[in-house]
């Protein structure tokens, strides 16, 4: 790959520095003086109803991001991913994870490396929803002969955030009987209430770890193991010899691993072990088989969809001319508000309850990404990269946080999403609950683009000692992101839309957005701590003042 383009170098940064420093913005006046504004800036993705007019940025903003998008390379970056080029370069891989949702079928066929790409996704989806068919018809039975009633998914980081996030977003299309329950976290609380209540005989656990190596996903899924055969044992399922306990986990275990021999190792047996690729970054591989969860929960048809709904956000940004090209636009704009407005944090607001999880899962997907201090090439950034990506579902955060971003001193777009038909479309009495509900979301983002004047605030005969307290400068960026309802095509346009939004600022950046080294020191120090943690005086006597000196209080509070 050639050295990237140092984007405050380019004409189009000069020209947006500036634009920002003789830029007032004034969405009241913005809007007054342009009742088109609104139209001209909304647009349609897939089935996404898209709204930026809400932002600050005039038509002249606008243009003078696309011209940075162009002059740092993003189209031809773009292009360079969806080819299957190395832009990973630390760790000299493709980025394909485009290639997960692609068609049967779909022309010109995608070769890379030598690798059928297209042919070997394909052929890995078949045997993932082959699998999904037996556990949903009840053909997979464990031990007792009973069909699976909850599956338990072990992973952590992209096999656990996705998963659990895609889940959660579609409870409602999740087969009658079945239940998925996620493990992650090393600290065995997680584990033990997962596992609570649980009938071994009817639970099905996968192992998802692309190296089958993973410090916290093997460690809860050997104490899975051992729970079961505890439980079994008990129950009177299984005698106690070695034959049957390697029986019950080849009933009651499979993987999503790429490492066959770890996997017969830990007794599963490596027909039913679902791989993928290096190409597939973690943080963007719940479209492949780290996904079997989802794809066991609704059914092989409905991830048809949720693939068809990434599919189609991968044909926009591909083909869609970049000034009315949303993923890339979304992006451009982030990069206006960290770079030239001073912005820190992005709020991600869904007013969908299913949704709950969306912002923790585009925490993984954005900041370790972009978290970065370093370009592909190696020299230091030239700019701030990335934000704390962070929300809540509504109406909840209106009652706790909504206040900084309508009153406080910092700078906070925040983007809103909403589903106009509910799940669950109740009344109460005559009111349309979910009515209510969305005139929160309409009039949240009235409120912090056009805020409330003193004037505004005398006129309600508010005492004059309170009025500043009362006064709401408006001016604070919003996106709104209307959809039709929360099908599995929408939830895949979602994630596609984010993923782009993520990889147009890396490449504005000129950072490589597909490794993600940060997360690595922490594991290796946390090996090479443990023995002192369990009681090795030399290893603790080699840790500095300050973690040695936790590692003994831990070490008398547990005695």
């Amino acid at each position: 790959m050639t050295s990237p383009i140092d984007a405050t170098t380019t004409s189009a940064w000069q020209d947006l520095s500036a634009h920002e420093s003789t830029l007032t913005p004034d969405l009241r006046g913005w809007f007054a003086a342009d009742p088109q504004r609104a139209q001209r800036l909304t647009f349609r993705l897939a089935d996404l109803h898209v709204d930026l007019s809400k932002n600050l940025v005039t038509d002249e903003t606008l243009a003078l991001l696309v011209r940075l998008a162009q002059e740092t390379g993003v189209p031809e970056r773009l292009q360079a991913m969806l080819r299957g080029e190395h832009i990973n370069v630390t760790e000299d891989r493709a980025v394909l994870h485009t290639a997960l949702r692609r068609p049967a079928g779909a022309t010109p066929a995608l070769v890379v490396d030598g690798q059928d790409v297209d042919g070997d996704v394909q052929a890995e989806l078949a045997t993932m929803y082959a699998f999904a068919d037996k556990v949903r018809s009840g053909e997979w039975t464990g031990v007792t002969g009973e069909r699976v009633k909850t599956v338990v998914n072990i992973g952590i980081g992209g096999s656990d955030l996705g998963p659990v996030m895609v889940y959660e977003a579609l409870k409602p299309y999740v087969q009658e009987g079945l239940e998925v329950r996620f493990v992650s976290n090393i600290d065995p609380t997680d584990l033990a209430e997962k596992v609570k209540g649980l009938d071994p005989a009817t639970t099905l656990f996968i192992v998802a770890s692309k190296t089958f190596g993973t410090l916290e996903t093997l460690t809860n899924a050997r104490l899975a193991r051992r729970w079961l055969w505890d439980q079994l044992l008990a129950a009177g399922h299984i005698e106690d010899t070695d034959e049957a306990r390697t029986a019950a986990v080849a009933q009651h275990f499979v993987a999503v691993s790429t490492a066959l021999d770890k996997v017969a190792a830990f007794g599963i047996d490596p027909a039913n072990a679902f791989g993928f690729w290096d190409w597939v970054g973690g943080r963007y591989s719940v479209d492949s088989t780290i996904g079997t969860s989802v794809a066991i929960a609704i059914g092989p048809q409905a991830f048809g969809e949720l693939l068809a709904g990434f599919h189609a956000v991968d044909e926009h940004v591909a083909t869609t001319p970049l000034a009315s090209n949303v993923p890339v636009l979304m992006g451009l704009l982030n990069v206006w508000y960290v770079n030239f407005l001073g912005a820190h944090t992005h709020a991600v607001l869904p007013y969908a309850q299913y949704l709950h999880r969306f912002p923790a899962y585009l925490q993984q997907l954005t900041m370790e990404s972009n978290g970065k201090s370093v370009r592909w090439d190696g020299t230091p950034v030239t700019t701030d990269t990335g934000e704390v990506f962070w929300g809540e579902p509504g109406t909840n955060g209106q009652h706790a946080f909504y206040q900084l971003i309508h009153q406080g001193t910092r700078l906070i777009p925040a983007d809103f999403i909403a589903v106009a038909n509910p799940a669950h479309p109740l009344k109460d009495g005559d009111a349309d609950v979910h009515g209510l509900f969305l005139a929160n979301f309409f009039a949240q983002t009235k409120a912090l683009a056009f805020g409330k004047t003193a004037d505004e605030v005398r006129a309600e005969g508010t005492d004059e000692a309170i009025v500043p307290a009362r006064v709401f400068s408006g001016n604070r960026p919003t996106t709104s992101i209307l959809a039709p309802a929360l099908t599995p095509s929408v939830v895949g346009q979602l994630i596609a839309l984010y993923e782009h939004i993520t990889f147009v600022q890396g490449a504005v950046w000129g950072i490589d957005s597909f490794d993600q080294w940060g997360v690595e020191l922490g594991k290796k120090l946390a090996l090479e701590i443990a023995p002192a943690v369990e009681g090795d005086t030399a290893a603790l006597e080699a840790q500095d003042p300050s973690t040695k000196s936790l590692i003994s209080t831990y070490l008398s509070l547990r005695d």
